[in-house]
């Protein structure tokens, strides 16, 4: 049996098997739902498929750390907007968080243990 053994930060990610087609596909689908309903889609498949699968529940408290930071990130740069440079700022995390979905949605369906940069890991 081959075993693969990850560490990423503070966090082991032990590996009996790569991940199945379907947890791969559920990672994916934490991501892409998130573009059309941004807490409640990816909580509910993150919540089904958690327990089932190591990758699952990787990815989806990933996603929810992403998401608690950019939320703090955009309002802070929204406050910022009194000083005027919110109005630089806010547009710039709006694609940075666009372009880091999109990269951990395609990270996720190849299999990858992703970690999105500049986040708080709140929930571990």
């Amino acid at each position: 049996m081959h075993m693969e053994v990850f560490i990423l930060d503070d966090i082991i990610i032990n590996e009996v098997k790569p991940p199945s087609q379907d947890d791969r596909t559920m990672g994916m689908f934490i991501y892409l739902i998130s573009f059309f309903t941004a807490i409640i889609g990816p909580l509910i498949i993150w919540i089904i498929k958690k327990d089932d699968s190591e990758f699952v529940d990787f990815h989806g408290k990933e996603y929810f750390n992403f998401f608690i930071s950019y939320t703090v990130y955009i309002f802070i740069g929204s406050l910022l907007m009194i000083i005027l440079i919110g109005f630089i700022i806010v547009p710039i995390l709006a694609i940075m968080y666009f372009v880091f979905t999109l990269i951990a949605l395609f990270k996720a369906y190849n299999g990858e243990h992703y970690r999105i940069p500049l986040i708080f890991r709140f929930i571990k």
